[in-house]
């Protein structure tokens, strides 16, 4: 199983989108585990972690570039999330997904 993680501000409300993302994936078939953590622990969390992809939510968007360049150091990719895949609706939900679904490794 391949899993993703979404780095935020506190890790609440990616806590969300990761559940209803993962059990979305699942209901496609895909194995694709999606977690969160807070901002605090996003640069020990790509240089030490077994995810293959990490996910910058919108709030957490003044941190992109130091993330990206530790993910880029590591070789695990780093990418941000726009704000409209960042709603816990249905439409937001799949956007996510999908964002996901093309970054993984």
């Amino acid at each position: 199983m391949k899993k993703a993680l979404i780095i935020c501000a506190a890790g609440m409300s990616s806590s969300l989108m990761a559940k209803k993302v993962t059990e979305y994936l699942a209901s496609k078939d895909k194995a694709i585990s999606v977690d969160a953590v807070s901002a605090t622990e996003g640069s020990n969390m790509i240089k030490n972690s077994d995810f293959s992809l990490f996910l910058i939510s919108p709030q957490t968007m003044m941190m992109f570039d130091k993330l990206k360049k530790i993910g880029d150091e590591v070789g695990k990719p780093v990418v941000s999330i726009p704000f409209q895949a960042y709603i816990p609706i249905q439409s937001g939900i799949e956007q996510l997904a999908k964002l996901i679904d093309e970054n993984i490794n």
